[in-house]
Formats: structure tokens, sequence, C-alpha cells
């Protein structure tokens, strides 16, 4: 379950095969059946995809991904588990969707599921999907799952199966809902909404989460659960009591009782909700943050409330209610809460409430921040129920919203076996107490604690047989029990009842029988003066299987109440799978026969608001003792715990005032082994510190009570931002964002938010009620975590506390415009004048503006976008230079803005080109990761995110550009004016056309068209070639060859959606005529047929040398493809052009007529004149024209050349560039010289490889050797290219190397590879992924002869830990790391080092890295 999150609560379930699982849900929508002793995955399934957290903005409670959240149901009878998952609709289920892209929020959908827990499989009827269902008790609104979240337990009634929902974040229109369903059937039985009208539907509020607890059943027909905070306001703020009875219809921040009917639809009996509730709704401050929990009636239970509940909310306040009469609104003295208790905690409470009914009744409370309180249960003399606080956990918990729900257990339900079970976010996960509080009132026994990381916040620990399971947001579920065998059985525990004190006990004899053969070392008590072992043997000695050993254990209680302590028996055993330690549980109770006094707790302390309703709390006197207790007198003090003592003023309702502090109830006597509460009221009109002494004085003993009161003023909460200097504070306004200001790419700005509690000196502490901070969602703008200013945290009169807000630009492209970046923070607090605010950040992010620009001081070459090269050819015109140490994107704009072109583009790190025909196909920008050899903190082209494909960094002239980056798709252009497509001729020595002919780099068919239709009379023909080349003519060539269409496969240099002929293959049109095919197509599949003979009609044409010819031409397939699509089944895939080039300046149309000397490649034409006169019309056909003889003699055969230095000829090769794969040769960008290549050129250019070839007669390509896929060619034949330097020697062939191979050891001639280990000090540690926005290590040197030898010795130099080489080029440095995400496939880190081209230096945030070894 690696990287899952577990919201939901694992259940654990044996089902009839008797073999105990347990069922996990999490957010994937991934359900789970484990073996709940092994752990062991039995069975897995998914749902559904899940929701994803992007499309809640700031709502990152749950994050990245929200599918099952809310704990499910098992039914018992049937094994049949409900489960409740959030998904999208249907035709998103192929998952084709990313963070970047998500579907959208409503597209959000909710099914019921029930799963058969023995394998998993859906019950019949089921899934349902609950969006769309209108709400019975308001038909205004619909269920919309994409706002609506389930986080509460489910809830089984009978036949009805219930779940609940609320709001992310109480964003977006949502309402409080439950929702509820046969259980066989699935049918929506109902569907009840806490926004019940007549309010508009876009009031939103009431939702049902209790921070994921359960709704609760009494078993006599009432459900029991409470809401959050909503903005309805149906109840007025003062002078607008409401009975219990007649429950508002909108349910906001109320406790509810809803009596479920025989159809399975609720109606409301009953209701309570606080005095304060409208500011509560303004502050955020849920009462249905935890449950309504059932306290249990057979323990707590009195005269006047037989049935008692509790819940607290957000507020920190704990209600506890007569679920018989939950007290309405404002129907208490002075309007305030009809309610049995409450208890103002210091700080917010989200966890639920845990119960223990032993030792008379306890109830814990889990403050965040704060400890977790211990109440206990009492009835006052009056018959009312009085819970005080008596006792604390030893610890805080965590400083974040997220402590789990209280867990209480015992051993069937005996007195001493109970334990408090508390999960937490933040230190020990899992912590467990003794419940039951000392009787000197101080905190709770802490027995065991367990650091469990990412538990999920507001979960609980979950039960098995000996077992405990802890669910995290990390991917795994926890199980803690004992895991080993006895070695002994002494049948413990051993109870002696009720002794007296400082009395001893009759010896009770304990019996241990040996499981297996092992030896007692030591036998002792566990630390308790109130037992004592004697009749112990001698140790250490054996025992055998089967043999028996005694001892003999008296209690002698010294303090009253219930007693227990372990005998610990130490052992070695013979056999593995055994404990080393046996505990005997030993129990008594302590008793005294006269009464004994005890109070607790000693200290009572207040913190409130002067002026505002009483507060108030009480302390437990209780008569430990087996007579009756009676106090002699109860004493007050105002000045200290010995006197002078004063008389309180009795009040009109037979109360005690003392000073500030009214005491209720004061007890005269008190029964054997009873308790009697005694209240405190605390209503200060003024700010202040107060305190009262109270002395029980008693035939059983005196007590001391301490009651501390601090009044003070409302807080005031100070929101500043730090100014983007760093050096003052700007005051927050709600209209105005914090701004972070301009950052540019690659760097980060850190600035700090500061809250300050500024109320004055006597302002009570200021609690964060609601906070949710901008952290781990997309953007540039984040918070550094999720734990400053966090929900929880409370700031004391004066106190600041601080978060860190960042804006990082991250590595981008030069000449990007700048952009901003938003991000909001929802805040609120306790101060009550500010309510919730939605804080904004502001920031710009910037990238560098280099080469040519405009007046405003942005570039007039914008960046364009990545695109993809060789696709099939060179995407811009002409290269303006290749440079292996100083290119930049500002030295290319400003070489390519010279140079007249609107398009500017790098590559390969060095080379610059320059065109004004954009590319065809735009790709993500992450293809694009090499850096420039002059700036490695610029891009200059890629080689693709999985580095197998070229591309190219495009800027644009945007004095010029359109803005337009689609390209139509690359094809044969069907017709141009009344020119038409004739077909593709392959030539052999001479020009198909040879009248007349210009060369462009900004050639196109259009150009062309122009160029020879442009004359009077216009030529016949027009033909393009060599992608830049137009030529003009009266005739064909007869001794040209009518070709396959995909023969012409180059892109034109002026368009990269046109096709201008290939090398040697002419692209022919013809005036008016009849195309060689009946169809043009682009980048499909479509077969256009052609006859097997082809005539071309032309008319009459004044430039013909004779009256009148008719010739026919047999064509060379019975098919042709007029594409360039390499999927094609009837054509040969076509070959590239040239992909790469050293050095060109702009060429200049060439102009000729008539050419007298014909050439294959593109940068030669010769001028000559004729003239020539016809007027009868021609039909040509190839099998009788007579051929056009050149004036010149025609270039000799060109042959290989056997050797160059030590390089051998070694054949004509494949370059799979042609099918997309990599090239056979490309240790090296390719050397391009159009005029020079020779074999002698480009072997001093690779003379550190041990191979070379030459293509297309003017690129050199290097390498240690040929790419696995490439091979020597079937037909030796194809390496058919004169060199551009020689014409005399062979220079490979379109997608054709003459390959080059020596033998001397010192070339390089296997692929790069990482420098065996160690390198000094240093061992290779593996590829391991870096990370733009924080870096792996913090210290860089870049140098472009890097080597992983010259970065461990800078490392070493500097005294740094770790080194890593990354983009071949970069050094990387630290004693630390940080960020990155761990170690990769080797593979990845595929980048050459700048200084070693036979080494690896990392890859694009990939570092080769290495670690000093321990003591060097």
């Amino acid at each position: 379950m690696a990287a899952e999150q577990i919201f939901a609560s694992p259940l654990v379930y044996t089902g009839n095969d008797g073999v105990q699982y347990v069922y996990v849900a999490t957010t994937q929508n991934n359900i789970y059946k484990l073996d709940a002793k092994t752990g062991a995955i039995v069975q897995s399934r998914n749902l559904h995809v899940p929701f994803l957290q992007v499309e809640l903005e700031s709502c990152v409670d749950i994050n990245p991904l929200i599918g099952i959240t809310a704990t499910g149901v098992i039914d018992p009878s049937t094994g049949i588990w409900y489960v409740t998952a959030k998904t999208y609709a249907e035709q998103f289920q192929n998952g084709n969707f990313s963070p970047s892209n998500p579907p959208g929020r409503f597209n959000g959908r909710y099914w019921q599921h029930a799963i058969h827990t023995e394998d998993l499989s859906e019950a019949a009827d089921w899934p349902v999907l609950i969006d769309g269902t209108v709400f019975r008790n308001n038909p205004n609104r619909m269920f919309i799952g994409g706002i609506e979240h389930s986080r509460p337990g489910a809830l089984l009634v009978g036949d009805y199966l219930y779940t609940g929902y609320a709001s992310h974040c109480v964003q977006y229109n949502y309402t409080g809902a439950i929702i509820g369903f046969h259980k066989t059937t699935g049918k929506i039985i109902e569907a009840f909404t806490t926004e019940g009208g007549p309010e508009p539907n876009t009031i939103r509020g009431g939702g049902v989460w209790m921070s994921g607890g359960g709704m609760a059943y009494d078993g006599r027909g009432s459900m029991y659960f409470s809401t959050g905070n909503g903005y309805a306001s149906q109840l007025k703020a003062t002078g607008n009591a409401v009975p219990g009875r007649t429950p508002p219809t909108s349910l906001e921040e109320a406790a509810v009782n809803a009596k479920i009917n025989d159809d399975g639809t609720l109606t409301i009996i009953d209701f309570f909700i606080p005095w304060e509730k409208n500011q509560l709704d303004g502050a955020d401050k849920d009462l249905g943050t935890t449950p309504l929990e059932i306290l249990p009636s057979d323990v707590f239970s009195c005269p006047n409330q037989r049935r008692i509940g509790v819940v607290t909310g957000k507020s920190g306040k704990t209600y506890w209610l007569d679920l018989d009469n939950l007290g309405g609104y404002q129907n208490g003295p002075n309007n305030l809460d009809a309610v049995i208790q409450v208890f103002q905690n210091e700080n917010s409470v989200y966890a639920g409430a845990g119960v223990m009914p032993l030792g008379g009744g306890y109830v814990y409370i889990s403050v965040t921040q704060y400890s977790t309180h211990v109440f206990k249960f009492s009835c006052n003399s009056a018959g009312n129920a009085v819970f005080t606080k008596l006792a604390d956990t030893p610890d805080n918990n965590a400083y974040i919203v997220g402590t789990g729900h209280g867990t209480t257990t015992s051993l069937k339900g005996k007195e001493g076996t109970g334990l408090l079970w508390i999960t937490d976010v933040d230190g020990q996960g899992l912590r467990v107490y003794d419940p039951i509080p000392p009787l000197n009132g101080g905190p709770l026994k802490k027995l065991n604690g367990f650091n469990v990381p990412g538990v999920t916040k507001f979960s609980r620990p979950v039960f098995g047989d000996g077992r405990v399971y802890v669910s995290t947001h990390q991917g795994y579920l926890y199980g803690f029990g004992s895991p080993v065998n006895s070695p002994l059985n002494c049948s413990s525990p051993y109870s002696f009842g009720s002794v007296p004190l400082n009395n001893a006990s009759a010896p009770l004899t304990v019996t241990c029988k040996a499981l297996t053969s092992t030896r007692v070392d030591a036998v002792g008590l566990k630390g308790d003066a109130n037992f004592v072992l004697s009749s112990l043997p001698s140790v250490p000695f054996s025992l055998t299987s089967g043999q028996i050993f005694t001892f003999d254990v008296t209690c002698t209680p010294i303090s009253v109440g219930p007693l227990s302590s372990d005998a610990l028996i130490n052992v070695t055993n013979s056999q593995p799978g055994f404990s080393s330690r046996v505990a005997v549980g030993l129990q008594g109770t302590g008793h005294s026969f006269k009464p004994l006094l005890a109070i607790a707790p000693n200290n009572i302390t207040f913190n409130v608001i002067a002026g505002q309703p009483s507060s108030v709390q009480s302390a437990l006197f209780s008569n430990l003792g087996d007579s009756p207790l009676t106090f002699t007198n109860i004493s007050f003090s105002l000045v200290s715990e010995t006197g002078p003592w004063v008389t309180p003023n009795p009040t009109s309702d037979g109360n005690w005032e003392v000073g500030k502090f009214v005491f209720v109830y004061l007890p005269t006597s008190i029964g054997p082994g009873d308790s009697a509460p005694i209240s405190v009221k605390y209503a200060p009109d003024a700010p202040g510190n107060h305190t009262v002494y109270v002395m029980g004085f008693s035939d059983g003993g005196w007590a001391l009570l301490n009651v501390f009161g601090i009044a003070g003023t409302n807080p005031k909460s100070v929101i500043e931002f730090q100014t983007i200097d760093g050096s003052g504070w700007v005051p927050y306004s709600s209209t105005t964002p914090f701004d972070l200001g301009t950052v540019f790419e690659s760097q980060t700005r850190n600035l700090l938010m500061r809250i300050t509690n500024g109320g004055g000196p006597n302002a009570v502490p200021l609690s964060i009620t609601v906070s949710k901070p901008p952290y781990g969602i997309p953007g540039i703008i984040g918070k550094s975590n999720n734990i400053d200013l966090a929900e929880g945290a409370s700031l004391g009169a004066g106190q600041s506390e601080t978060a860190n807000m960042y804006c990082n630009a991250p590595k981008s492209q030069v000449n990007l415009p700048s952009y901003n970046g938003s991000a909001v923070w929802v805040l609120n607090t306790g101060d009550p004048n500010q309510g919730k605010q939605t804080i904004q950040f502001t920031c710009t992010a910037a990238a560098e503006q280099v080469g040519p620009l405009f007046p405003n001081g942005t570039a007039r070459y914008g960046y364009v976008g990545c695109f993809k090269e060789n696709n099939p050819g060179r995407q811009l015109a002409v290269v303006a230079y290749s440079a292996t140490k100083n290119n930049t994107n500002d030295r290319c704009t400003t070489a390519c803005f010279g140079l007249g072109y609107v398009f500017a583009g790098t590559q390969y790190s060095q080379e610059c080109w320059c065109g004004n025909a954009i590319p065809i196909q735009r790709d993500d920008d992450n293809n694009c990761n090499l850096g420039c050899t002059g700036s490695a903190l610029q891009t200059c082209g890629g080689d693709g995110y999985f580095h197998n494909s070229a591309h190219i960094s495009l800027f644009a002239d945007l004095a010029k550009f359109d803005g337009n980056t689609t390209s139509p798709p690359l094809q044969i252009t069907p017709s141009v004016g009344p020119y038409n497509f004739v077909g593709c001729y392959g030539e052999k020595g001479s020009k198909t056309l040879s009248e007349k002919s210009t060369v462009s780099n900004d050639m196109t068919v259009e150009v062309c068209h122009v160029f020879c239709g442009a004359m009077d009379p216009p030529y016949q023909y027009f033909g393009l070639e060599y992608a830049t080349e137009c030529y003009c003519g009266a005739r064909l060539n007869p001794a040209s060859a009518l070709l396959d269409a995909s023969s012409c496969s180059m892109p034109c240099k002026g368009s990269n959606s046109e096709f201008c002929g290939a090398g040697s293959v002419m692209q022919i049109y013809g005036l008016n005529a009849t195309a060689a095919t009946s169809s043009v197509v682009g980048r499909s599949s479509t077969a256009v047929t052609s006859a097997t003979t082809t005539t071309v009609s032309v008319p009459a044409s004044s430039r013909s040398t004779t009256s009148s010819q008719s010739v026919s031409s047999s064509a060379s397939t019975s098919s042709s493809v007029l594409q360039s699509s390499l999927t094609s089944t009837s054509t040969v895939p076509p070959a590239p052009p040239s992909s790469s080039v050293s050095s060109v300046s702009k060429i200049s149309s060439q102009t000729t007529s008539s050419t007298s000397t014909q050439t294959t490649s593109s940068s030669q034409a010769t001028t000559a004149t004729t003239s020539s006169s016809s007027s009868n019309p021609t039909t040509l056909s190839s099998s009788s024209s007579t051929p056009i003889s050149p004036s010149t003699p025609p270039t000799p055969t060109p042959t290989p050349t056997p050797s160059v230095d030590s390089y051998d000829y070694a054949g004509c090769w494949t370059d799979p560039i042609d099918h997309g794969l990599p090239r056979a040769l490309a240790a090296l960008p390719a050397l391009a010289d159009p005029t020079s290549m020779t074999p002698a050129l480009c072997a001093t250019h690779c003379a550190q490889f041990a191979a070379f070839g030459l293509e297309y007669s003017r690129e050199c390509w290097c390498g240690p050797h040929p790419s696995a896929n490439s091979s020597l060619a079937a037909n030796q034949a194809d390496c058919n290219m004169p060199c551009a330097g020689d014409r005399s020697a062979l220079c490979g062939g379109p997608a054709r190397l003459s390959l080059y191979r020596s033998s001397d050891p010192a070339k390089i001639s296997a692929d790069p590879a990482v420098p065996a280990s160690p390198i000094g000090n240093y061992s290779y540690a593996g590829c391991v992924a870096d990370a733009a926005e924080r870096r792996l290590l913090p210290v860089v040197v870049t140098d472009d002869a890097m080597t992983n030898g010259v970065c461990v010795a800078a490392a070493e130099a500097a005294g740094f830990k770790y080194a890593g080489t990354e983009y071949g080029r970069e050094c990387w440095m630290g004693n630390a790391t940080t960020g990155g995400s761990g170690r990769v496939e080797e593979g990845l880190c595929g980048m050459k080092c700048a200084g070693a081209m036979g080494e690896l230096c990392g890859g694009s945030r990939l570092l080769s890295l290495w670690v000093r070894a321990a003591g060097t």
C-alpha cells in the first residue's frame, strides 16, 4: 500500500472461516483484505479512479487523492462491507487526466458500495450512485458529489445503512447531509439535508463530518450526530430562544436527536445549539468537530439525567447533554445554554471523547496542543450529573490538529484492567495510559508509547485478537501485540479482594507451570509497596516442560482504592519463540474503616474574558473510608493556604460568594466510598488575577483546593507580512494581497507572515481555529510546512508566531514573459472582531530577457517552445554557427536577428539555427533538457524526456511572428495556381529540369511556383529538390524515373508543412497537367492508386525545342502514397534530410537558365543563358523523350576511401533515424560542411572516437561504435552520394553512413560510463534524482572540462562529504542531502561529461552521486 493514505479506520472482522482479517480502504479507492496476524495482503481491489485534491484549490487537508475517507461498516449477519468512494464520472475512469489537467470538480461522483468480505466482490444491486439525489426534506437541493465530502463513520441500524456528508474546508455550495440506503436492495430510502430551507440553495453549511467520528445509535430508535457551522442565520443572536422540541429547519452548529422511522426516513426530535451560535459561525468554530457520543447509561446516570451524551467543539467547549432533553437554543439562565455542564478547554478539540465505565466512570477530552483532560463522573446532592476534571495525561497532544479519538479497553470489564489509548500526529504516534487517576490527583500513569511515523489525523487505534492496529497516511498499517508465546503458565491474575489499610492479607500461592524447557533467572515485584513476595525459590533454577514452582504473595495496602502490580519472572528459554519475561498480575483494593477525606483536583484555574458569562469548573471531595464523613467546616481565604479565613457571602440562590468566585453545593457530609462535587463559577467584570483558597476540615482529615482566576480582554489578531527586502512588516488588508515581489527563474524568495496577539497585556490567548494555507498545492507560491500557524495554535498576550511563505520561480527558458502566481490562505482566529479571512498572496515569476531587446527591456525574440527536430528533416533552414564553448540563446537570437530570420533555435547544446518556417511539432518543455555550452543555466535544445529524440529550443521575433504555433501536417502540396503535382522523379547524374534554377533557404512550393510561373509565357514545369532548390523547364529529362511519391521526403526550408523533393529526387509540378495520382494525402495512411501507365498532357509551350512528342511511361509502382507517414504499407519510409550542420550564413537566391552544370547538392548553381521558341502542343512520356544533355562532362562515380589515418572503411551502414530511433553515431553533434566535407576532415573531427561516418555528402558523425539499431546495409550501393569536398569520394547517402572504424586502443571504443569506483576517498553511490525547487546538494560549480574526477577533487578540497555531476558540466557538493526523490534507474544518468566524452556525468535533474568514505 505504498504511497496510499488510510483515512477510513480499518475494520477487524472474523468471517465464517473463523480467521480474523483486517479490512483497509484508502484514498486511492483501493480496498484490501489483510491477514490480521501476519499483515499479508490476502486480496485487493480498486473500485474507481480517485478524485484529485487540485480540484479543491487551497483545501489540502487530504492530499493529493480523495477516494475513500469515511469509515465503513461490516454487517455481521451477512459479512458485507459497506464503504463510500469519491471518484469521477464514467468517462474519466480510464485515468487519462492529471493534476495539471483534471476532469473538473463538477465531474466528481460518490458511489456507495457493498462488498463481500469473502472475496471483495460487489453485492448484487450495488454500487449505488448518490449524485443527483434530491433531498427529501428540501427538494430545492440535490446531492453534488464534487463539492461534498464523506468523512464520518457509517451507521448500520436494522435494514438501513446511513452515511454522512459535509464539505471540503467549508468551500463551495455544499450542504450537510445524511443519505440512507436499504442494505439489501441498495435503494436510497433517505436523503436528508441539514439545510432544510426555505433559504436559497446557495446557502451552505451544517456539515456532518465530526473529524471522522461516527453517528451514534441508542438502540431504541434514535440516531445522534453533530453538525458544523452554517450561514442560514435562522436563529437570532439574542432574544430568540427556541425549545429543543421545535428544531429549526437549518441544523447548524447543532447536536441532533433524529428518530429512525420504520421506512428508514429521519424525523428530528430534539436539538441543541450553543447560545453563541452566530459568533461560532463567524469564527468557523464548529460544534461538530467531534461526534455526539452516548455515555453508557448503566454507569453515567443520575436521578435528573438518566441518559447523558458528550460533544466538544472547535471553540474548546465540552458540553455534557441530557439526551432526553438536549437543550434547544438559549433556553438556559440569562439566555445561555440549558445543558448539564460546560467546560472550557484551553484550545480546540477535534478528537471524540474517550469513555471508561470502570472506576465509577471517566471521560477523556484530548485538547490540541495541551494534555488530555480526565473528568470523573458523579451525581451531586441535587441529583444532577457533574463531571469533575481530576487529572491530565503527563504529556501534551500534538501542536497541530490531528490527535485521534480517545479509545479505552478492558479485560472483560474487570476493574483494574482498563487502558486508555491515544493516537497522535506528532511525537509518539501511539500512547497507552492507566485510565484511573492516582488518588493524589497527579497525572495519569503512562504505560507505554510507540513511535509511528505518519499517523493519520483523527484516526483511532483498532483492536483485534491481542493486537492493536494504527493507520497512517504513508501507506502503512502498523500492528502491535505480543508475537511470542509465554514459557510459563502462572494462572494470572491473582486477586486479594478488599484489604484494610496497613494490614496484611492472607498470602496467596502463585503456581507456575513450565510450558517449555527454561531457566528462571529472577523473580521480583514491579516497584509497588502494596504487595510483598515471599517463599521465593533460590535462583537461578531450571525447569523442564511440565515442571512447576511456587511462591507466595501478600497484599499490604498503604493507600485506598484499586491496587494492581505485577510479579515479574525473568527467564532464559532453550527454544526460540518464547518471551524472556512473564508478568503475573496482582490485584486488590485498599480500604479504610475510618472516614478519609480527599479532593481532586487540587487546583482549578480559569482563564476567561472579563464581562462574559460565567465559566464553571468543579472539584470532587471524596470519602475514601468505610464510615460516613462529616465536615466540621469549609473555610475560605483570599490570602494564603493558611488564612486568614473569611466568611463567604450567601447568594439569593443559596450559593456562596467569595471574592470573584461563587461556590455551589458545599457538602456537609459524604457517605462511605462516595464523593461530592463542589462547583465553582467565575464571572469577573474587569481584567485581573484572582485567587481563593478552600480548606475542608472533617473527621476524616483535611483537604485543600486552590482556585485561580485570570480575567483578560478579548484577543486581537494582528496579521502582517514581511517586506520584500525583509526589513519591515506590512499590515494585512483584506483588499490588498501580500506580495512576494518579482522572482527570477530558478530562484526562490522566502518571506514571513506573522500573527500577533495584540489584544493588550490582559488579552486572553488567541487561538487559531481555521488555518488552510497553500501547502503542497500546485503553483509558484506556497507555505513551507503545515506546522507553523496551524489550526490549534495559541498565542498569549503580545506573543507572535511566524510562518514562512515562498515564491519559487521554476527553472525556465529565457525570454519568457513574466507571469503572475497567486495563492490564498484561509484563516480564522479567536479574535471576535476579525472573522474568517481569505489572505491572498501574489508573486511575479520572471525569466531572464536576452538577445535583441525592445525599448521596454523585454526580449524581441520570445521563447515559443520546445519543438521536435528531424521531423523528418531539420526544422529551421540554416545553421548560424556551432560553438562548443560559448553558445547561448542570447548569442543565437542576436545572430538570427542580424541575418533577418523570424525564428532562432538552439540545439545539441552548441548549435544555432535560423529560419522563417515554424517547426511542425511542439512538445512539452521537459524534452528540451540540455544546457547551453556558454551557460549551463540556459537550455539549448534537448534529447527528449526519454533521451530518444532530438528537440530544438525555438525563439521568434515578436515583431514578425503572429503567435501561431500550429502547423498543417507535412504533405506534398497537390497544386498551386494552375500547376498540379505530377510526381517524384529520381535522377541519375543530370537534372529532371534544368533550364532555370534558384536556391533559397525560404524555399516553398509557392516560392518556386512564382519563380517559374512568372515568366511570359510561364515554364511548363517546375520542380523542387534538396529542400532549397527550385528548377524550371519545358520538358522532363527522360533519364529521370518516376518514383513512389514517398521518395519526396525533404521538408521545404521555407515551410515544414510541405515537401520539396529530396536528394537527387525532384518533385515535379506541371502547368494544367493531369496529376500522376488521383489524390494527395497528408499524414495519414490512405494509399492513392495510380494507373500502371502514366501519361501527362501539356499544352503548347513557347520553350519547346521540338514540334511534337508523344511518350508513355510505365509507372514505378501500382500505387503511390503522397505522404510522409512512416507507417505506410505501400512505400519505403522516406530518408530524412540532413539533421545538423556546423556553419553557413544566410544563402541568397540564385537563378540560372538552361543549366550548364548539373549538381546533386543544394549549394551550387551556375548561370548561363539560352533561348528557344515553339508553339506546338506536346505530350511527354518517359519511353520516347529525348534526353537533355548537360554541357559539361558528367561527375565521376564516387568510390569509398579505403583508409584514413588509423581508420579503415567498414562499409555502408544504416542510420536508424529514418525509423525514429537514435542515430547510429551520436557521441558528438554532427559536423556538417556543404562545401568541404571529406573522409579526412571527418577523421580529424572524430579523432578521439573509434568510429566515424559520413552521410548526405556533407555530414560527419562520431561515436565509439555503431548503435545496436544500426547494421550493415543490405544494399551497399545505398551509399551513393559524393562528398561535398571531393566528388570522387563517397560520403554516405540518405539515412546511410559510409562507416570507418579504428582499432587504435587510445580511441574511445566503448559507451560512456561512470568511472570505476572509488575515486580517491569517494565511492560511487548511484544515479540519484535531483529537484529544481530544492537541490539535493547546495553548492555548484560549472566547468566545460567537467569530469567525475574533477568534481570529486573539488569536493575533497572544499571538505564536502558528497559530490555529484549533473547536466554533463555541473558539479554539486554538500555535507547533507535535501530534497530529491532517491535513487533511480542507472541508465537515466546518460549525459556525457563535458571534459571526458567517455564518462557519464549525470543527466537532466539527475546526479551521478559520490560519497566520501567515513573517517577520511
